[in-house]
Formats: structure tokens, sequence, C-alpha cells
């Protein structure tokens, strides 16, 4: 079941979104606002051209639109993220669709490796952080004995809470992003 919030992502979509440069380039889209191939390639480290061709593969699947009121001529092309709301997607989603599956599987897979990878950034920088920063970052883990309904309810609640804080960031010269995740799963010990 989707929660509300978020919309069901089709094999395409979800496709799109698991490249890691074009992960980056969503992640730099939804930060910044709206870029050019220029000012994504200058912040990638990647050609230009090479950023055309993510910038193209991400509006075929509609995760991005391009935002022509910014440009400056007809040569100039700006693209924004193109529809705020959440995709959600579970390989329940594809079953009996074998090549569904596997997109979601690996979306999973790539899902996981991007948000490991932000804490082990944090890892590396952390000690060019102020202290209360370093204070502030925060990990929690738990085990807990729910039921499938009480884990959506889980998830759909802390989901609220992760969006108020999204939709009224917080301001000041002490203000800076911050990267949540979290995941509950069904494991072992």
């Amino acid at each position: 079941m989707t929660p509300a919030n978020r919309r069901t992502a089709e094999a395409s979509v979800i496709a799109a979104i698991h490249h890691p440069l074009r992960r980056r380039m969503l992640d730099l889209l939804h930060i910044d606002g709206p870029a050019t191939a220029s000012r994504l390639a200058g912040a990638t480290g990647e050609l230009v051209g090479n950023i055309s061709h993510h910038l193209k593969v991400l509006a075929s699947a509609g995760v991005i639109e391009e935002a022509p009121e910014l440009a400056k001529n007809r040569r100039e092309r700006w693209w924004r993220v193109a529809d705020t709301s959440e995709y959600s997607w579970s390989i329940a989603d594809a079953k009996g669709d074998p090549a569904g599956e596997l997109v979601a599987a690996a979306a999973e897979d790539a899902n996981l490796a991007h948000h490991v990878g932000k804490v082990r950034q944090w890892f590396d920088l952390r000690y060019r952080y102020e202290e209360p920063w370093v204070r502030a970052a925060y990990a929690t883990e738990r085990w807990l004995t729910l039921t499938p309904e009480r884990l959506e309810e889980l998830s759909e609640r802390i989901e609220d809470v992760v969006r108020e804080y999204a939709e009224n960031p917080s301001a000041g010269d002490d203000a800076d992003r911050v990267f949540f995740f979290a995941h509950a799963v069904p494991a072992r010990p």
C-alpha cells in the first residue's frame, strides 16, 4: 500500500532516478533549485555533454522539466524538479514482472548505498564541524515487534515529522543542510 503523500513509481522512473550521477543531480536540483547543464557539470565535475544526456533521461521519465522562464536566451536551458511529491516503490509492486522486480531490487540496493555513502561522508568530514554539529548528529536503533500495519503507521508518523522540518527549514548563520534517512525492516539478530 502506498502512503497518501507518495505516488507509486513506474520501473522507468525508478531506473532513471537510481543512477548514481542522476541521483546526485536530483539532489542538487532539490537543494539548490533549477540549474543549467553547465551549472550541474560544474557542481559534479562531469562534462556538460554527459550531464545533458542524463538530464534527457530524467526528463523522459518525467522526473525533471524545463524551466524556460529562467532562460536568458533561446540556447540556455534550465531544469527543475518536475514534481515535489515523493516516489514510493516496493518490489511487491512488480510481483510477476521479472524486469520490474529486477529494477526495484537494484533501486533498493542503490538507495541503501546512497544512504550509507552520506553517513560515511559525514564520518570523513565531521572533524571540520563545530562541536554543536558533532553532538547533534543523530543515529538510533531499536528492536521493535510490530505487525505490518503498525510498521506502516510508524513510517507515516516519522514521515509526517520529517516533512514538517523539510517544509519549515531553519534560518540563520548556523543552519546547514542535513541528510536524514530511516529504514525499518524485518530482520534477525
